[in-house]
């Protein structure tokens, strides 16, 4: 079989179709396929390989997709692997994606549950209970979600509580163990752990206290 004609794809610039004489196509793949099996005008190719190379394509394919998608941030293999699947793309084609993008280290699970959980500690102040419920429906393992939290440690756990209770107890309206409780339910549902609220609710009580009594101080300095 002898190649009579390559043609780009108007839409997918990278894509080419490959006739060997007929109006049908006999390929349509990717110009790293159409490179990497020297599949140019002139050329002579075996018919046996049409399936081999097409599915080398498909391969490709499934690959190529899962780095755009990476592209716009971090994503865990559940994601990726969900992700190619809205592609209906075949099974297989997916879990040799996968297994390459592991080896390579663009999916790292780990890697992406350590970073995750930093994220949501320092930044969005969210608690430990909360965070592993998060991971665990990105596809992160129990364990996997554990060790990320152990590398967070409980001393930033315990200041990123402290700084969202003193935040909030300055909002709160009512009787000081009315303004407690609404805390604790708030600091509750942002998961963090029992410990960890009953010290943040009591220092940003305290902090108020403190700050009541400066006052009082300096209103006697006044006087």
């Amino acid at each position: 079989m002898i190649i009579t004609s390559v043609q780009q794809d108007r839409h997918e610039r990278r894509r080419y179709y490959v006739y060997a004489g007929g109006d049908e196509p006999v390929l349509f793949v990717h110009e790293d396929v159409l490179i990497r099996y020297r599949l140019l005008k002139g050329q002579e190719i075996d018919p046996g390989l049409l399936e081999t190379i097409q599915d080398e394509d498909s391969r490709h394919r499934a690959y190529s997709l899962a780095c755009v998608y990476l592209g716009a941030k971090p994503r865990t293999r559940k994601q990726v692997e969900q992700y190619l699947r809205r592609k209906e793309l075949d099974e297989s084609h997916i879990a040799y994606a996968l297994e390459r993008l592991e080896a390579e280290h663009y999916v790292d699970d780990d890697e992406y549950a350590r970073q995750f959980a930093a994220g949501r500690v320092r930044n969005a102040g969210k608690g430990s209970l909360l965070i592993k419920q998060e991971l665990q429906q990105r596809g992160i393992s129990r364990q996997a979600a554990e060790a990320a939290l152990q590398s967070v440690g409980s001393s930033a756990e315990l200041e990123a509580a402290k700084a969202a209770a003193v935040k909030r107890w300055a909002r709160l309206q009512g009787e000081f163990h009315e303004r407690k409780r609404k805390l604790t339910a708030f600091l509750m549902r942002r998961g963090f752990t029992g410990p960890v609220v009953k010290e943040a609710v009591k220092y940003a009580a305290a902090s108020e206290s403190d700050l009541d009594n400066s006052e009082d101080e300096g209103l006697m300095l006044d006087n």
